[in-house]
């Protein structure tokens, strides 16, 4: 395993942080390349859920993007997001017949979106290819959900499916193992009291 963020002693043993970020490879099967990131409770090892994972989540992504264009992807209860995000001033636009995109919220605008929409499933792109309309994607997202994902994730720095309730997000990137993501992620969440674990 490997940690970020503080030990604290306890007697004459080191007690690990309230909250862990698992990130680990996964198999998905075939060609797909994939990272899974497990957001907990250290002790219980329950998901972590609420406003304090809320945040730690908003600052999780735009470090993973490391400052490329990035959007939101929702394709259930879209009236939900429309109000959400019209009385919470965050740009969307209509993406075919059943998807929005929300572009390159802000972190606290993210917060908030991670917040509210914890118990959905939703995606994030991140990439050069995220600067313009995906109308194939958007289609097939409209239809097939984030499942739509496995065939376009190559032409993204990364597509992930996000599971805030479960405190599960699947990065699925060409580009992006393991170690990386530790990397980009590590100064983000410095600010919490988090332990970094990359489980064998």
């Amino acid at each position: 395993m490997s940690g970020a963020g503080p030990l604290t002693p306890a007697g004459d043993s080191f007690k690990l942080p309230p909250v862990s970020l698992d990130v680990q490879a996964l198999d998905l099967g075939g060609d797909v390349k994939a990272v899974g990131l497990e957001l907990v409770e250290t002790e219980n090892r329950e998901p972590l859920r609420g406003p304090e994972a809320a945040e730690i989540w908003s600052a999780v992504f735009p470090a993973l993007a490391a400052g490329e264009t990035y959007v939101l992807d929702f394709f259930s209860h879209l009236d939900r997001v429309r109000e959400f995000s019209r009385s919470h001033e965050i740009a969307f636009r209509e993406a075919a017949e059943r998807c929005l995109v929300l572009p390159q919220p802000t972190q606290q605008k993210l917060r908030l979106l991670f917040e509210r929409f914890a118990v959905e499933t939703f995606g994030v792109r991140a990439g050069a290819a995220a600067q313009s309309a995906d109308e194939t994607l958007e289609g097939e997202l409209s239809q097939r959900g984030l499942d739509a994902y496995q065939m376009s994730y190559p032409r993204y720095a990364f597509c992930a499916i996000c599971e805030p309730d479960d405190g599960w997000v699947t990065l699925l990137s060409a580009s992006l193992w393991t170690s990386e993501v530790i990397r980009r992620i590590r100064p983000a969440v410095a600010p919490f009291e988090i332990y970094i674990a990359r489980p064998e």
